[in-house]
């Protein structure tokens, strides 16, 4: 009868990470920066159908790289979740950090289970407050784990290099504008220094507009909108009419 072969836990959790890490690294970076009326999340995505950024609740977004199926799983579960407890209790009660706790416990099961492999995502939970000092950004590794963010995160393949990139120029007060032509340059860097250029119709953005009158403060920017903030002009994302706001809860 043969030996069966050891692996320590720690090499077992260390191998695990590592290929979470390599499944994640695969995947198109995503920035979530403040700026000064709330949070936009800025993303290269050619598709127009699958979604790298969603609402959870009325002020909370969620953006995630990774294996679509994977972060799609989690984003329903996080709709479910939310839709519950604001039914259940009151709509107040529906926050990014309760949100995030959930996820940290579900992408930490599965990533310590034996049974199943880890998922191959990283995820970023944000909610837009009153003032800019009651925003929330929170970011999710595969392991379950939760940083608390302020200003800017980056998350994907290229993130060390873009968070970087980020943290240097990233300022308090950013128009959404100024904000989205940094979240671009970002993303427009390679791992060895190189920029590309990166067209509109490849670009996936979203915002958290705490100026909206509405409950709801996602949106999506998208066409003529998105073309203008590109070119620097400042635009109302409370009224613009260029597209209908995208229902997904």
């Amino acid at each position: 009868m043969s030996t069966p072969f050891y692996v320590s836990p720690q090499q077992a959790m260390a191998d695990r990470a590592e290929y979470a890490r390599k499944g994640i690294a695969r995947g198109r970076s995503l920035v979530v920066l403040q700026f000064a009326d709330g949070i936009v999340f800025v993303g290269e995505n050619p598709s127009r159908a699958l979604h790298k950024f969603s609402e959870i609740y009325d002020r909370i977004g969620f953006a995630a790289a990774g294996k679509y199926n994977e972060y799609e799983n989690l984003r329903i579960g996080g709709v479910r979740y939310a839709d519950m407890r604001g039914y259940t209790y009151d709509r107040a009660d529906v926050t990014a950090r309760g949100l995030a706790n959930v996820y940290a416990q579900t992408l930490g099961t599965i990533f310590s289970s034996a049974a199943e492999k880890p998922y191959e995502v990283e995820l970023v939970v944000a909610e837009v407050g009153d003032t800019p000092d009651g925003d929330q950004i929170y970011r999710l590794p595969h392991d379950g784990s939760i940083v608390d963010e302020h200003g800017s995160v980056a998350v994907g393949g290229n993130a060390e290099t873009i968070s970087s990139y980020l943290d240097q120029r990233h300022r308090d007060g950013m128009t959404l504008a100024e904000a989205l032509k940094l979240a671009v340059q970002s993303l427009s860097r390679d791992t060895n220094g190189s920029e590309r250029e990166i067209p509109a119709e490849r670009l996936e953005v979203a915002v958290l507009d705490r100026t909206r009158p509405q409950a709801r403060k996602f949106k999506r920017i998208v066409g003529r909108q998105l073309a203008r903030l590109l070119e620097g002009e400042s635009t109302d994302t409370s009224s613009d009419g260029d597209e209908a706001d995208d229902d997904e809860k």
